[in-house]
């Protein structure tokens, strides 16, 4: 079988290619081919994330140790989606899927041989490739093309869910992974710390879960209005709440059942610690651009926390799809910029700024 493409006679494309912290450029690039069993897809949109902002700001995560996780140079990006382009010989069978689908890939992409990733645990594959962040192997969809490996998992996305909404899959699939991560009950006081895209996001997902209290905190006002329009019961701002008094006041002075902590800032960990009840779920979802330091016996000796790591979205793409085509949760307020990738410097400043919430990046291929 040979592969099948529409029509394009453009060799080269217009890329953001990673060389190093900071060193981001606006490069010519030879435009991907599909291999046996891949697809090559034309990227409608790219989100600009917080661990891209932490990657380009050069956060100890990605740039640290002798061998850096993230292999320059590399096309960042992560949150796309496009149309399938190319398929190569075997990829319609084998993702299930022709050209002119619109599609998302998953974020990782697994390596299918090692004990996680056949044990249906894929998100922690060992070797853990995760696009944007590893050239050739996985470069990212800041470009007008991109290239899906056979091992990508990749879903479908209706008609009717519009672009923004689109653009929001990959960030909702690990928001919705977060609160399940919490395991969130119907009596529970839930605090979210962190109303930037995820914990919008989260703000919704938790909502849809009908706790008995929800409560969002974070700096900017704007981003709490958004909250409360989400579904938040309460809203807390530490620059002029008293956060302390707020929770225990909506739990007899227990704290809160559930603190999820979204803000990739250390004062958001020890925060959490204050907050959060004797024998309460404490659920992290962030990249920290530095070191956190906290009191270790509160979790063990005075609480006895049940702490829970949370990592990408697994097996939540078809919920987060579901979601967006049935009107249950909106990127609407969160989506404020798009840009084209030669506007790429103006969309980093903007996205690491609080004059964003969700910044997206819009090939013109």
């Amino acid at each position: 079988m040979t592969n099948q493409s529409t029509s394009s006679d453009k060799q080269n494309m217009t890329a953001i290619v990673c060389h190093a912290p900071k060193d981001y450029r606006v490069e010519q690039v030879a435009k991907p081919r599909a291999g046996a069993h891949e697809l090559v897809i034309r990227i409608a949109a790219c989100g600009i994330c917080a661990s891209d902002c932490k990657c380009h700001s050069g956060a100890k995560m990605f740039w640290g140790g002798p061998s850096p996780w993230v292999k320059a140079p590399v096309i960042p990006g992560h949150e796309f989606f496009g149309f399938v382009q190319e398929l190569g010989d075997g990829a319609a069978e084998h993702f299930g899927v022709k050209v002119g689908d619109r599609v998302i890939a998953e974020q990782i992409v697994p390596c299918a041989k090692c004990r996680y990733c056949k044990s249906g645990q894929y998100w922690m594959c060992e070797v853990h490739n995760i696009f944007g962040f590893q050239r050739e192997v996985a470069d990212g969809g800041m470009a007008e093309y991109m290239r899906i490996p056979p091992t990508a998992i990749v879903h479908k996305i209706p008609d009717g869910i519009s672009l923004e909404d689109a653009a929001i899959i990959e960030p909702l699939a690990c928001a919705i992974h977060t609160v399940n991560r919490g395991e969130l009950q119907l009596d529970d006081v839930v605090v979210i710390a962190g109303a930037g895209p995820l914990g919008l996001m989260m703000t919704q997902v938790a909502h849809l879960k009908t706790p008995k209290k929800l409560v969002v905190i974070d700096l900017v006002e704007e981003r709490l209005a958004l909250a409360r329009e989400y579904g938040a019961d309460v809203t807390i701002n530490p620059k002029t709440d008293d956060a302390l008094a707020i929770i225990h006041s909506l739990t007899d002075g227990y704290g809160c059942d559930v603190y999820i902590e979204t803000t990739g800032a250390p004062i958001g960990v020890n925060q959490g610690m204050d907050l959060i009840r004797k024998l309460g779920r404490f659920v992290e979802f962030s990249v920290f651009g530095a070191d956190t330091t906290l009191d270790w016996s509160v979790i063990g000796d005075r609480k006895e926390l049940d702490v829970r790591g949370a990592h990408l979205g697994p097996y939540c793409y078809p919920i987060a799809i579901d979601l967006l085509a049935r009107g249950l949760v909106t990127s609407k307020g969160i989506v404020t910029h798009g840009f084209s990738l030669e506007e790429w410097d103006e969309a980093i400043k903007i996205a690491n700024s609080l004059d964003s919430i969700k910044v997206l990046m819009k090939p013109r291929a």
